[in-house]
């Protein structure tokens, strides 16, 4: 699934994790490995992580680009459409190889939009974004976030960019908008055989699609190149070094680019941290569990405030077991909505997810609870839904979820099948009754991939780094708080930074929290490198 990120229904960054065919919400589970398979359709040849020069020493009608800047049209569908962002942006697009093993060779276009600095005579250079997906678009994202970093760009131009693969930026495609909304109606998390070979079926539609559609940038989007590209956006963008902000998937960008090139390292924030010790299973146990503790945490809260009025009742067991009696239940009768369209089983787990990355939606998620198991409606949850997946009120799907999967699949090399599911479905259970299915079934979205994972470890080791601050927050449910200690130990003794916020939802910088703020906005703009440990609550 696509998971999204600071103001999440509101907004749609997205997070790190796998898509499934069907369409459905997905993570990992267990602590044993299963028994995978490194078999690929593919006869291209990725398996090199780091192929390709330093970007010194890339040819300079690369690294000496001139920016054409200009104000900003309106985002493209596959960017998420919309209105025109505003006079204060402005847009351009960066030639990057499209292998960097071949330099000298073909290129495409990373696009780029930027807000200047405020106070030019204290200006500080340029602060990059990564909003997390992989998947989600830097173009729609930093204006409808930029209120949050008000305060950064008053010494900062604040720019983003749509990374390979996504967007505006050689964006994969696979199904088309019709074919994508026919893949709701497969059941992404099988109860028989039956429905175990239909939705393997349409796993093989969908890869092929991404083959037919997208073939030849397929082997070139992996975190490595997105990395090698952040380094010429530096370049070209005039910055000695790279003052960076990455927020889910967007940490591990940014333990990548620290990795490869550590002397670069300007002052960088990552925030919601993905843990870059696990593999798939096991950072997909982690995230089970910590939507599930989310859900908790929101019926708990609900259940004070509403009392007999909350749907999910005291919470805790008797919560869950009528949260997974309604899914049941949509697994069998999805229920009506005023678009004709139904509420499936699926859609409601991605639904009730959406509303789980901030505390804030709380309250929309009761509302939407109530209609489905009260009213037999499931406007709400499929509304929910539709933003997380990024599809529109025409029925126009962004390419989030292709570049999620692609990104995910090129990144690695591990491919589990049907029969490792099966094996740890009880974990999964465990995990989460009310997730751990769908998030089991998701490790089958790289099955069948046309081109060969790159790697089995995401390389973040930086010991010659300047201080990276590393966000946690304990109530993270999509990149859960442990990842944030893994990474700062992995970026090396006196460069990763830890620094705690005790809080609910996605990510502490847009939480609101003062402490937290004030802590990320003295060292961006100061340079005050938090004390170790730091905790804010």
């Amino acid at each position: 699934m696509p998971i999204v990120g600071p103001k999440a229904v509101r907004v749609g960054a997205l997070s790190a994790t796998v898509i499934v065919a069907a369409g459905t919400v997905v993570g990992c589970s267990g602590n044993e490995p299963l028994k995978t398979t490194s078999r690929s359709s593919s006869t291209v040849n990725t398996s090199s992580s780091s192929s390709g020069p330093a970007t010194s020493e890339l040819p300079a009608s690369l690294t000496g680009q001139k920016l054409r800047w200009k104000q900003c049209a309106a985002p493209t569908p596959a960017q998420g459409g919309g209105k025109a962002p505003g006079g204060q942006w402005e847009c351009t697009t960066l030639k990057a190889p499209l292998d960097y093993a071949k330099a000298d060779g073909e290129t495409i276009g990373i696009a780029l939009i930027r807000a200047k600095a405020k106070d030019r005579g204290r200006r500080l250079g340029s602060l990059v974004f990564n909003f997390g997906g992989p998947g989600g678009s830097g173009i729609t994202t930093l204006p409808g976030l930029a209120q949050d970093y008000n305060t950064l760009r008053s010494r900062y131009d604040l720019v983003s960019f749509d990374p390979r693969g996504v967007g505006g930026s050689a964006g994969v495609t696979c199904l088309s908008d019709q074919e994508t909304d026919a893949m709701t109606a497969v059941d992404g998390s099988p109860d028989d055989d039956t429905e175990v070979e239909a939705a393997t079926a349409a796993n093989k539609k969908y890869v092929e699609a991404c083959r037919r559609n997208s073939g030849k940038v397929l082997p070139h989007v992996d975190t490595v190149s997105s990395a090698r590209d952040l380094d010429l956006i530096r370049a070209v963008l005039d910055d000695k070094k790279l003052n960076y902000f990455g927020i889910s998937y967007g940490t591990k960008l940014g333990g990548v680019y620290a990795h490869l090139f550590p002397k670069n390292v300007g002052r960088s924030v990552l925030d919601a941290v993905v843990d870059p010790t696990q593999d798939p299973l096991s950072a997909a146990i982690g995230q089970a569990k910590g939507f599930q503790l989310a859900l908790n945490n929101y019926m708990k809260d609900c259940a004070t405030k509403m009392g007999s009025g909350c749907p999910t009742g005291k919470g805790g067991d008797e919560g869950n077991q009528k949260l997974t009696a309604l899914l049941k239940k949509l697994d069998k009768h999805p229920l009506p909505t005023q678009s004709g369209r139904k509420l499936t089983q699926d859609l409601a787990v991605t639904g009730i997810v959406a509303t789980l990355y901030d505390k804030e939606s709380w309250g929309m998620l009761t509302i939407a609870l109530s209609e489905a198991m009260r009213s037999g409606q499931g406007n709400m949850l499929l509304a929910f839904a539709d933003s997380y997946s990024g599809r529109d009120e025409q029925g126009h799907y962004n390419n989030s979820q292709a570049a999620n999967r692609a990104i995910n699949c090129v990144d690695d090399k591990r491919r589990y099948t049907v029969d490792d599911v099966r094996a740890k479905l009880p974990e999964f259970r465990k995990a989460s009754p009310v997730f751990g299915e769908s998030t089991a079934w998701g490790l089958t979205g790289c099955t069948d991939w046309p081109v060969a994972g790159k790697t089995d470890k995401t390389e973040v080791g930086a010991k010659s780094s300047a201080p990276i601050v590393v966000i946690g927050n304990t109530g993270d449910p999509a990149t859960p708080y442990e990842g944030a200690r893994k990474m700062a130990r992995e970026l090396g003794d006196g460069v990763g930074v830890e620094l705690t916020l005790k809080g609910e939802g996605h990510g502490g910088y847009n939480s609101g929290n003062p402490c937290l703020k004030k802590a990320v906005d003295d060292y961006l703009l100061d340079g005050k490198v938090p004390a170790p440990g730091t905790t804010c609550s």
